[in-house]
């Protein structure tokens, strides 16, 4: 399970944006941490952006604190743009493979954690999650939409899962891994044996 938490949030817009993108990329839980707006579910600009949107009651969760919106997770992901106590800030794209792994495994509830649109995740907020994580950007605008970060993550993760359901949970190893495995085999088996593993079928 995954749960998107968004903390001290400004923008109305996006959260009614984020609520729809949970659902196009769900299941996934979203709750919000001290929202600037108490009325921020109410908010008109929330309501045209969460239009179409069913029983938001039940599908929006706003709580006090960071320990409360983390309860009963088991790992969590902060995706900041700045370090913050000297702590490593991982490349999105050299993480994203371990915390899909991670999102699949049916025993994990993984929290994916978003700061405020002006300043993002302070030092005490950072020290409650195992993670941090930067979501590179051209140099021509280093700055992402919250709403779009997390649509990138929760795409991911989807799509990734549905590729592994059509490959029945499996990987295809890469050229290098699958050129060792085949060497092996010949070892083992024979290369008579195995040379239906390197012949490719004519169309």
């Amino acid at each position: 399970m995954k749960r998107i938490v968004l903390v001290r949030t400004q923008g109305p817009r996006n959260v009614g944006s984020v609520l729809r993108v949970a659902l196009n990329f769900g299941p996934c839980e979203l709750v919000l941490v001290r929202p600037e707006k108490p009325s921020i579910l109410i908010h008109p600009d929330f309501v045209q952006m969460s239009h179409g949107v069913d029983g938001i009651e039940n599908r929006v969760r706003v709580v006090d604190s960071m320990d409360e919106a983390l309860a009963e997770c088991t790992w969590s992901y902060g995706f900041t743009a700045r370090s913050r106590d000297h702590r490593t800030v991982f490349d999105w794209r050299d993480l994203q493979g371990s915390l899909v792994e991670r999102v699949q495994r049916p025993e994990e509830h993984v929290a994916l954690v978003f700061g405020s649109e002006e300043n993002g995740l302070t030092t005490d907020e950072t020290r409650r999650l195992n993670e941090l994580v930067k979501m590179p950007t051209s140099r021509e605008h280093t700055s992402i939409n919250l709403a779009m970060s997390v649509g990138i993550v929760l795409s991911t993760i989807f799509f990734a899962d549905a590729r592994s359901a059509e490959s029945g949970g499996s990987t295809p190893l890469a050229g290098k891994d699958r050129r060792f495995l085949t060497e092996r085999l010949k070892d083992v088996l024979g290369s008579c044996t195995t040379s239906a593993l390197t012949t490719r079928p004519r169309g």
